[in-house]
């Protein structure tokens, strides 16, 4: 098996690590980032190589790359970087958590990121370079499709699609056989029940806070 080498110095590059060593087991080897983004030589305890001369320090004929980027630019970034590493001729990672619930018609695709207690029911398809946060439910027969990402407790009922390159804010609830379009903002705490067209940005309000202090309340 190759090893692997980690696009990003972020969080989320950070945490890919994480997972990748110590769930999949795979033999994470570095991380990588443009040179002019290098937070330093070494990031926990492993060598920060400038994405520039990434092929002099680990080959594609030896070295898988894990593009862990988070939603910038609507998932385009963390797109673009893939069409990179592709460029620079190395095969693309992916992650997919033991603790995640999957069946047999699931596979996995390139630069997949789906972390712990996520449901993904028969008959679903999700794209390329798709992040699923932890503790989603999409349900049967439902497309996710690429460059998409899908924060923490959201649900997706069945038959539901989703276009590319979406962001799905946390606890949002999509109702079965609703079509999002492409390129939407679905903001956090979100009730879906009809379809969604393309560029949609969808922004619940926020709850307001109370004008009686904490300290005046009597029955907590």
């Amino acid at each position: 098996m190759r090893n692997v080498v980690v696009f990003g110095a972020g969080m989320t590059a950070e945490l890919a690590a994480f997972y990748l060593t110590h769930d999949a087991g795979r033999a994470v080897s570095a991380f990588t980032v443009d040179a002019a983004h290098s937070p330093g030589p070494v990031l926990h305890g492993r060598p920060v190589v400038p994405w520039e001369e990434i092929e002099g320090c680990f080959p594609p004929d030896t070295t898988e790359i894990f593009v862990a980027i988070g939603y910038a630019r609507l998932n385009k970034l963390r797109r673009d970087k893939v069409a990179e590493v592709r460029a620079k001729g190395y095969q693309v990672s992916h992650y997919v958590s033991t603790r995640a619930t999957t069946f047999v018609d699931f596979t996995p695709a390139a630069n997949q990121f789906i972390l712990e207690n996520n449901t993904i029911q028969p008959f679903v398809r999700i794209g390329e370079n798709v992040t699923l946060w932890s503790g989603n439910h999409i349900g049967h027969h439902s497309t996710i499709g690429e460059d998409t990402f899908i924060a923490s407790h959201v649900v997706v009922s069945g038959g539901v699609t989703v276009g590319p390159r979406c962001f799905i804010g946390v606890n949002a609830t999509i109702r079965d056989g609703v079509t999002i379009g492409a390129d939407c903002v679905i903001g956090a705490g979100s009730l879906i029940l009809s379809d969604i067209p393309d560029n949609a940005v969808l922004s619940p309000s926020a709850t307001e806070i109370s004008k009686v202090p904490s300290f005046r309340l009597r029955r907590i």
